[in-house]
């Protein structure tokens, strides 16, 4: 796609993002798969790296953030440390969660990331708990929260939604859309429009984008977040992307037809649509190689890390717990 203007620093700093997202889920599933350094499910965000990469942009470092089992993307993107990120997927010391989270519930509070959510939708609920416990504090920070297509379809969903337009909380939902949940075709078990529509009916702006297209995804998400920081009311965005990996890294995706990943990945990815406009906007391509070529190394170092971090101790175990004693004598 050609832009009479294009921003293209802009253009190379939203690259470098998502070629460190998509380099960080390429050494992660390397670690899982080839070493066996990943002791749980990993869920990879390969083909949907420009959701993370254009609507976190806009954010600020005190802005929120809420994700799915799917959120190395949305964690980088957020400013957390790639090497804290790798060690907490292997369970060592020194990961953003102390080893205690793994890949479906990393986060980094001090970026604020709030956590990535195992369990489908239940981050929708949280980032409206969050949305507006800024609202009663007077603040003016946005949050951002990701589910995917499958998400529309449970009850979380429905309450998060009417609660942020009940009670106008300043929070953007995105429904990153990558048409599959889990191994089902969503269009088959979902009745209706949709997720853009549902979220129309309950009174919330909708806007629905290109989710491969990062430069319009930034472009909207800074119109949408600052109006919502204006105003403090919620609005809705509708990004339809691909994942072109399984559902997991050991899911081989056979319910999908034959081809259609691979032709998905061919003609558009995210990250080549990226590399095609600053090719033509004059970016040789020793340079876009060399983006690539560095986000490599600074994964694989982070890997490296990671694998020499020792075990947390056995008494960490104890340690983020809360004990308020026998429900018996204390909760009654």
């Amino acid at each position: 796609m050609s832009r009479s203007n294009f921003d293209v620093d802009r253009g190379l700093a939203r690259l470098r993002i998502m070629e460190r997202i998509r380099a960080f889920e390429l050494t992660a599933k390397r670690a899982a798969v080839d070493e066996n350094l990943v002791l749980g499910a990993i869920h990879l965000s390969l083909g949907q790296e420009a959701v993370a990469a254009g609507i976190i942009e806009p954010l600020r470092p005190d802005d929120y953030v809420t994700s799915t089992h799917r959120g190395h993307g949305h964690t980088l993107s957020k400013g957390a440390d790639a090497t804290a990120m790798m060690k907490e997927l292997l369970g060592r010391e020194g990961g953003c969660c102390g080893g205690k989270g793994g890949s479906m519930h990393i986060a980094d509070f001090g970026v604020g990331m709030l956590g990535a959510n195992g369990v489908v939708s239940a981050n929708i609920t949280i980032a409206a708990g969050a949305a507006h416990g800024v609202k009663l504090l007077g603040g003016d920070q946005v949050t951002v929260c990701f589910f995917g297509d499958g998400a529309a379809n449970r009850g979380p969903f429905l309450e998060g939604l009417n609660w942020a337009g009940v009670f106008e909380l300043p929070i953007l939902f995105v429904c990153e859309d990558n048409r599959y949940s889990a191994s089902t075709l969503t269009s088959e078990v979902t009745a209706g429009p949709g997720p853009a529509d549902r979220a129309a009916s309950l009174g919330l702006p909708v806007h629905v984008v290109d989710g491969n297209d990062v430069t319009l995804l930034a472009e909207t998400a800074t119109e949408i977040i600052d109006r919502i920081r204006a105003t403090g009311k919620p609005e809705f965005l509708h990004a339809c992307t691909y994942r072109i990996d399984g559902h997991t890294y050991f899911d081989p995706a056979g319910y999908r037809p034959v081809g259609e990943a691979e032709a998905a990945a061919a003609s558009n990815c995210p990250v080549n649509n990226l590399r095609g406009e600053l090719e033509m906007a004059g970016i040789d391509q020793a340079t876009l190689d060399t983006i690539r070529q560095q986000a490599s190394a600074e994964m694989q170092t982070a890997l490296e890390a990671a694998k020499a971090a020792p075990w947390p101790g056995d008494l960490s175990v104890f340690a983020d717990v809360q004990d308020i004693g026998s429900p018996a004598t204390e909760a009654f």
